[in-house]
């Protein structure tokens, strides 16, 4: 893969994975439609484009990493404290529990979609169709949440919590199904509030992308293709989707204290058709 396309889409993949529109979604759109402009085909993507996908993945996990440092730190330090103590009185002591609780649900889920997620990123337009229903899943989380009573420990997970948004993020595994704007719905279904579900949902995507990081090129990948990567293009990409990412989730996790993801909905319903009408009809 070309510096350029790289870039591209790590820039993409920056901006839009902490936000709930896709981030899988716009790296097929926008690849798909790079490889028009320069007169490719849009066949199967090969094992470099899906590797250098995870890679832009890894780099905006680093941005979580980086931003959430403080809160990450805590929480291993009370992991540690309470297996010392043997007392797991405190949320931030049951927290990695919640979190390993919730991966393994994303896991169960998401491993039998594996091959239809990957031969989707040749599929643009059933892609924009995912599109508009993450759309619908926003739109009406939000709805249902303002009527749902918020009690007072609606800041807190719980192991059923965090078994429904581990679920839900197994289920965005599909290009085009928001994996943030998944599981922080979930969260607001669950009862907890948006700054909650949003923190939490970040926090879950380390244990997964970084799974997905090993998996992948350990069982797919043979020793001879990897050294034949761009891997100049592919460290370009993951510095810039890290340093992009981090200046999404900083400014997205404000907005979200004042606003709610219904224009998020908006978005993923023009960007969605848009996808299915072009790709189906104009191209």
């Amino acid at each position: 893969m070309s510096i350029i396309h790289v870039l591209i889409l790590a820039i993409m993949q920056g901006l839009t994975e902490f936000l709930p529109v896709s981030s899988s979604a716009h790296l097929v759109i926008t690849s798909s439609l790079y490889k028009l402009a320069c007169g490719q085909e849009l066949i199967t993507a090969g094992n470099e484009e899906i590797f250098t996908d995870i890679v832009l993945h890894l780099g905006t996990l680093f941005a979580v990493v980086f931003f959430f440092k403080k809160d990450i730190l805590q929480i291993i330090n009370a992991f540690i404290t309470a297996c010392k103590t043997k007392n797991f009185d405190s949320f931030e002591a049951k927290l990695p529990v919640y979190l390993t609780v919730g991966t393994i649900f994303t896991i169960i889920t998401a491993y039998p979609l594996n091959e239809f997620c990957e031969k989707m990123v040749s599929s643009p337009a059933i892609v924009g169709f995912f599109l508009i229903i993450t759309g619908f899943v926003l739109f009406f989380s939000e709805q249902l949440s303002q009527k749902i009573k918020q009690q007072e420990n609606s800041n807190q997970i719980t192991l059923k919590k965090s078994i429904l948004i581990g679920l839900a993020q197994g289920i965005a595994a599909c290009p085009g199904l928001s994996r943030s704007g998944m599981t922080i719905s979930a969260g607001l279904l669950a009862g907890l509030n948006r700054i909650t579900a949003a923190k939490y949902s970040f926090l879950l995507s380390i244990l997964i992308i970084l799974g997905s990081s090993v998996f992948y090129p350990v069982l797919k990948l043979k020793t001879s293709e990897i050294t034949s990567f761009n891997w100049i293009s592919i460290t370009i990409g993951f510095f810039v989707s890290m340093i992009v990412g981090y200046f999404c989730v900083k400014y997205f996790m404000q907005f979200l204290n004042k606003y709610s993801m219904k224009c998020f909905a908006y978005y993923c319903w023009v960007i969605g058709v848009c996808a299915i009408v072009f790709f189906n009809f104009v191209k």
